[in-house]
């Protein structure tokens, strides 16, 4: 059964495409999920959207993420700690997760990225308490009622405090049992095919939190399987101390050594890497999920943007985990980075406009998609639109392509649509109850919260 939608004369379109078109009053007809036509030319559609003043753009990918960390923000006694400190004190409430507090922290999360139009959601899920199943079933579960595209992961620690990590044992796991559960999920999940909803990574933590041989399986596994690698890597100089120390390695070439270079694998932060580590990535085409908020919370550093960018390294957005960022807002990552590369690199910064880029057709590039991140005929309807007459823009739609990186967005989008059906209208969530869902997540995070002091 057909199921189409017309944006009738949208004011601007930013396409992010490979000639950076922005069209202007222009018709976007959208049949089956997918993008059918751009033009002056009127379709008959079951859906009609008066365009006249919206800006519209690809929908948001997010490239690194910890959704279960919604239960764990803002607490007092970790916010003024750096990354290692930072995780030993909170991997003790964290071994308290179950499918519950994994499935609401799933809908909370992925549903704020989608108010502020977020279209694809990557998780690294990577703790899995003893005893606790159902984990990244509940995040797919979220999803499905949400309505976005998710890339999970089957994430994994098994390097624990007494062998020289930090995470306590309860929630590291064998190699035998990491294997196993990742083959199941891939299997079970996994859909390759274009314009899907559910795709299946595997994601070892760090290189301090597994051993060298998980990291080796790991990676003959997921290319067997036809999957992606991920990991957190060069994130802080106390990771680089770790693998030196260790391994006599810096935290590239220590990956390079266990095969983990390559267009399937991608680094989230990626802070610590000199000139020539940048090379190495670019050469390889090995990806960076950029997450400049997070690794300004946690002093982390200012990565090399961009250089990556100059040599051609693919970059994508990401928002981390929400008790290293507070939020779920790929919007204000855009923003943030936009102002932070200004005082870093002063003109060499990366325009407004390529932080969008960075967020939309570079974040798809990072999970090797080329069905989502621009908007052309034959790409996916995931998009989102922006009413220009709102007060807060006033005088700042000179400039389509750079105004949410440059003045940002005070709000919500006032459309998300993705796979071709809206799942945010006048920035309301449309698929789920949102005070039903707050109010049944408070009860789960105050279960959690008393369960963990």
């Amino acid at each position: 059964m057909k199921n189409s939608i017309l944006l009738k004369n949208v004011r601007y379109i930013v396409t992010c495409d490979s000639q950076d078109r922005v069209l202007e009053n222009t018709n976007v007809y959208i049949e089956n999920g997918r993008i059918a036509d751009i033009s002056d030319k009127e379709w008959q559609a079951d859906t009609i959207l008066d365009g006249t003043n919206m800006s519209m753009y690809p929908g948001l990918v997010n490239t690194h993420h910890h959704l279960y960390q919604i239960f764990t923000r803002n607490l007092p006694k970790v916010q003024s700690m750096e990354l290692f400190p930072w995780l030993i004190t909170l991997y003790e409430l964290w071994k308290n997760l179950d499918e519950e507090v994994v499935y609401f922290t799933s809908l909370l999360g992925m549903g704020e990225l989608m108010k502020n139009g977020c279209t694809t959601c990557f998780d690294h899920h990577y703790v899995f308490p003893e005893g606790r199943n159902g984990i990244i079933e509940a995040q797919f579960e979220a999803a499905g009622e949400l309505g976005i595209r998710m890339h999970a992961s089957r994430g994994s620690m098994s390097l624990s405090k007494k062998d020289g990590g930090l995470p306590p044992d309860t929630v590291v796991q064998t190699i035998d049992v990491i294997l196993k559960d990742s083959m199941r999920l891939a299997e079970q999940f996994h859909d390759p095919a274009p314009f899907s909803m559910r795709q299946v990574a595997l994601a070892p933590c760090s290189p301090f939190s597994v051993t060298p041989d998980l990291m080796r399986e790991s990676a003959k596994l997921a290319r067997s399987l036809g999957v992606r690698l991920h990991t957190h890597l060069a994130e802080t100089k106390d990771e680089e101390r770790f693998t030196v120390g260790t391994y006599g390695m810096r935290p590239l070439e220590y990956m390079e050594s266990l095969g983990w270079l390559g267009k399937d694998v991608w680094f989230a932060h990626g802070i610590h890497f000199n000139e020539e580590e940048l090379k190495t990535l670019a050469r390889t085409q090995t990806g960076v999920a950029h997450c400049p908020v997070s690794n300004m919370k946690l002093s982390s550093g200012v990565a090399r943007i961009p250089e990556m960018l100059d040599l051609s390294v693919p970059v994508g957005l990401a928002v981390d985990g929400s008790a290293s960022n507070d939020g779920s807002n790929m919007l204000e990552e855009m923003r943030v980075g936009y102002l932070l590369h200004r005082l870093q690199y002063g003109h060499k910064a990366p325009s407004g406009y390529e932080l969008l880029k960075l967020a939309t057709a570079g974040g798809a590039r990072i999970l090797g998609r080329n069905d989502i991140g621009t908007l052309e005929p034959g790409k996916a309807a995931d998009f989102f639109l922006v009413d220009t007459r709102r007060f807060e823009l006033v005088g700042a739609m000179e400039d389509p392509k750079s105004v949410l990186a440059t003045v940002g967005l005070k709000g919500p989008v006032d459309y998300t649509v993705i796979n071709g059906r809206i799942a945010v209208e006048k920035g309301r969530l449309v698929t789920i109850d949102e005070e039903r869902t707050q109010n049944s997540a408070q009860e789960s995070f105050r279960k959690f919260i008393n369960r963990s002091n």
